[in-house]
């Protein structure tokens, strides 16, 4: 839509608007909370009652506000929303965050046609309504969800665009838990005014943004092929994963934020000839951004598998042989070479094929011999270890001793290590280091399939 949404992302002050005076639970207050305490938007709290709170004061209305005010967060009754909108528009607010339902999914769709008819009329960016918002750390958080029952989030280079906000918290949870830091992340909920389409073209120019996640449940008309037409022309990867599939699912993507699912099958089509890559479930969605946060940009045909287990190399190829990934012959020549680079107790014992099989003898030394190896060569352009901890060889040292190779050669590594709490310092050795680490061979083999997908 053209619309200006630095201050929605990144504001100076802002208003919440709907603050109880007698309940601390009220979704207004915890969004005030939060903002006073670990956001630094300087932030206000409105109510018509005015008064004091915690010790601040209260205003009565937004026009009562000794600043110019930013964003306004709006989360009062429905059949308030468009009011509160006009006055927002008329005492030069830029931008709006609607948090309460009761509009289009809930049948009333002339009270939300209002609200964007006013929006676009004043060219005033909204995101809502129906929605949480949007976490932009460290200007702004609008989630009404209490700091004590959400999992710290690290900071990264991840931004994540979703019509439910339920979903989004998941997948901010799983991505944290695998190491993946967040920049920014937006509940769209209606989109009565500014849509995924909005939210992709401001995220393009986003500098602490290399890699989009998007949950899609469906599309206001005529916005679906705008939206392919956004993705394929990003300069970063854009990760979909969509719901809607099914006739049950049609059914509950309308009933939740009045989307239009659309026919699957044909999107599935449609985004396979651009340049978004879909994600088919929430654990490739999840290792897809795990592993495009890490090497962005990234283009690979020809991987090598690294294991210590024939077993755990035959389904890595299998998966990949799946995708279409090509996992090329060692040349005898390559062969010859490696074996006599790598330990003498393994030499005889080893298969140099691909998969490289170490053997449960190898140590760290055979491992990191063998990366470096591959990763000098032509015809290797990504490397898929599975590392098995338990091996008597391997010692803690081998994350940081490989990502060193990573650095050096410049070429991705993506590495297969069970989670189990005890091997915690293992993973961290690779993830510290920025080498995204599955666990379970399914999900590395994913995240190669995501570096083989992105379209350059």
């Amino acid at each position: 839509m053209g619309m200006n949404l630095t201050k929605i992302f990144k504001p100076q002050t802002m208003a919440i608007i709907g603050v109880s005076l007698s309940n601390p639970f009220n979704p207004a207050n915890v969004i005030y909370n939060k903002n006073r305490h670990h956001c630094t938007a300087e932030t206000y709290g409105v109510n018509p009652r005015g008064g004091e709170l915690y010790g601040q004061k209260i205003y009565a209305s937004i026009s009562e506000i000794p600043v110019p005010v930013d964003l306004a967060v709006i989360s009062v009754k429905a059949d308030f929303v468009p009011q509160v909108i006009k006055e927002c528009i008329k005492f030069g607010v830029g931008g709006a965050i609607i948090i309460s339902g009761g509009f289009t999914e809930s049948g009333k769709q002339d009270l939300e046609k209002e609200i964007r008819d006013t929006a676009v009329k004043n060219d005033f960016p909204v995101i809502g309504p129906n929605c949480l918002g949007v976490m932009s750390y460290p200007h702004v958080d609008t989630f009404f969800l209490s700091r004590e029952r959400l999992i710290a989030l690290n900071p990264g280079n991840v931004s994540l665009i979703s019509q439910s906000g339920g979903i989004l918290v998941d997948q901010l949870i799983k991505l944290t838990q695998e190491g993946v830091g967040i920049a920014r992340a937006v509940s769209i909920g209606n989109k009565a005014v500014l849509d995924e389409v909005d939210i992709l073209e401001y995220l393009n120019t986003d500098r602490d943004t290399d890699v989009i996640g998007i949950y899609v449940e469906g599309f206001k008309e005529d916005r679906g092929r705008k939206f392919i037409e956004t993705a394929d022309s990003m300069k970063k990867p854009v990760i979909i994963i969509k719901s809607g599939k099914t006739p049950g699912g049609t059914r509950a993507v309308s009933s939740h934020t009045a989307s239009i699912a659309g026919d699957y099958t044909t999107f599935c089509q449609v985004v396979a000839k651009s340049r978004a890559i879909e994600a088919t479930s929430e654990n490739e969605f999840v290792s897809f951004c795990e592993v495009l946060s890490n090497y962005p940009g990234k283009r690979v045909t020809n991987t090598c598998i690294i294991t210590a287990s024939g077993g755990h190399g035959a389904m890595a190829s299998d998966g990949l042989y799946d995708t279409g990934i090509m996992i090329p012959e060692i040349p005898e020549g390559d062969r010859t070479r490696l074996k006599a680079l790598v330990s003498e107790n393994i030499r005889d014992i080893a298969s140099f094929s691909n998969p490289v099989d170490l053997t449960g003898s190898a140590g760290d030394i055979d491992f990191v011999e063998s990366v470096k190896f591959f990763f000098s060569t032509d015809y290797i352009d990504c490397v898929l270890l599975l590392l098995l901890p338990y091996l008597p060889g391997i010692s803690t040292d081998i994350g940081s001793r490989i990502s060193e190779l990573v650095r050096t050669f410049k070429k991705p590594l993506v590495v297969y290590i069970p989670h189990v709490d005890k091997y915690d310092i293992f993973i961290e050795g690779f993830e510290g280091n920025g080498i995204p680490v599955a666990h379970s061979v399914e999900g590395a083999v994913n995240m190669v399939k995501a570096i083989a997908g992105e379209k350059i």
